[in-house]
């Protein structure tokens, strides 16, 4: 597939020269799938990795699991995570885990160290090893594997495309997204699932939908509504302490969630507007995806002008140097 070159959107810059140049493209569209702005190649597929959890966590709720396990805000804001593996991330998947009848042994996603520096170190520091609960991904795979297990579903395998958890998941954004996937372009993800290739276009329009339930039908929207709410009211569970994540959906206060994926990826639901964002930066630098999404919500998401100033201000900080003296700056341009 040939690689369009996108405009260049987020530039540091180092006194009065511009150091370092991030090209990207991003999408915003309604839940009617009008285009109100779009910048760059945003009809060739992408992956979105995991800014797209919490679609995939839609089964959880929609086929009855998650009432059937009493599962709450923090479970369902965490099966929509790339959580940073501190003590309360773990402690929550843990003790779901422990409801299904399953242990962290049944997750097939690999470990790895902590996003959180702090968890990291305390592991090394005990000369202990990650475990598969550590991946950023073990609430998700929480959720897959408790819709197996409601299910009466063999949980061995859940990772397969084949398996009913992924056949549900693969359903959930065709729908959602309104694109033909038969064709779709699929990898592996880090996790260990199928990653789908789906337009920036599409990627916002799923944004749109899962924030207004347009088109989901009844128990999808409500499902939706009911994800979108735990993510606001538990926005720690999502990121983790320190995260660009937790910080925006905290600064946000209902207005809108936001979802990042590996390489860049970043979303956007903004439900009072009807409106999904969708971004991707080319060379997969989370900093530009960060510095985008922020620029993006602040002037369109309807926000107070407070609001905004604080985004802005986390999402495009002032670069300092070692001394602690201002040295340059993140912005975004191009549109």
């Amino acid at each position: 597939m040939q690689y369009t070159h996108n405009p260049i959107l987020v530039t540091l810059t180092r006194g009065a020269i511009t150091e370092s140049v991030h090209r990207g493209a991003f999408a915003l569209v309604d839940d009617s799938g009008n285009t109100r702005l779009a910048v760059g190649d945003v009809l060739r597929p992408i992956y979105p990795r995991s800014a797209v959890k919490p679609l995939q966590a839609l089964p959880l709720v929609e086929t009855g699991a998650a009432d059937h396990w009493h599962l709450g805000d923090a479970e369902l804001a965490v099966a929509c995570s790339s959580h940073s593996g501190e003590e309360r991330h773990l402690k929550v998947v843990r003790e779901w885990l422990a409801k299904v009848g399953l242990s962290e042994e049944n997750l097939e996603c690999g470990p790895h160290f902590p996003i959180s520096d702090i968890a990291a170190s305390r592991l090394r520091e005990n000369g202990a090893s990650p475990r598969r609960i550590h991946n950023n991904c073990s609430g998700k795979h929480a959720g897959l594997l408790s819709t197996a297990v409601y299910r009466g579903e063999v949980t061995r395998g859940y990772l397969h495309r084949e398996h009913p958890v992924q056949r549900r998941v693969g359903s959930v954004l065709s729908q959602v997204s309104g694109a033909e996937l038969v064709r779709a372009p699929v990898g592996v993800d880090g996790c260990g699932i199928p990653v789908i290739g789906l337009p920036l276009h599409a990627l916002a329009l799923s944004m749109a939908r899962f924030g207004t339930g347009s088109g989901l039908g009844a128990a999808r929207s409500r499902g939706a509504q009911r994800l979108y709410q735990a993510m606001v009211r538990e926005p720690f569970m999502v990121a983790g302490t320190g995260r660009w994540t937790t910080a925006a959906i905290e600064i946000g206060e209902g207005q809108f969630v936001v979802k990042t994926g590996a390489e860049g990826v970043c979303c956007a639901i903004v439900p009072s507007l009807g409106l999904g964002m969708a971004l991707k930066i080319d060379d997969g630098a989370a900093r530009a995806a960060e510095a985008l999404m922020s620029e993006l919500l602040a002037r369109f998401a309807g926000l107070e002008e407070h609001s905004a100033a604080k985004l802005l201000a986390l999402g495009q900080p002032t670069l300092y140097n070692a001394a602690g003296d201002a040295i340059g700056l993140t912005c975004v341009s191009g549109f």
